[in-house]
């Protein structure tokens, strides 16, 4: 049977966790810089949502590190992709 593990804030695995969070988050960024330079209209709008989740990610990231100007800084950047998102599915559609 499978335990559940539950991990508490100021918990070693939970700072474990976050100190690793930095190298999936790089990965994500790149992957999504990759993809909205796509000509292909689907790989360009998951490349909008990628960036949303790695700005998710760093500012988790962030957060924990009290690092809090890369924290404004995917809040800007979140805002300025879904700024982008929105004109290029007006532009598609229009």
């Amino acid at each position: 049977m499978m335990g559940i593990v539950i991990i508490f804030a100021g918990s070693p695995e939970l700072d474990a966790f976050i100190g690793i969070l930095q190298w999936p988050a790089m990965v994500v960024t790149v992957v999504a810089s990759w993809l909205v330079a796509s000509g292909d209209v689907k790989r360009r709008n998951l490349g909008f949502w990628l960036f949303l989740a790695s700005n998710a990610l760093w500012m988790v990231w962030g957060w924990s590190a009290q690092a809090w100007a890369l924290v404004l800084l995917q809040v800007a950047l979140a805002a300025m992709n879904i700024r982008g998102a929105h004109k290029t599915d007006k532009a598609e559609s229009g």
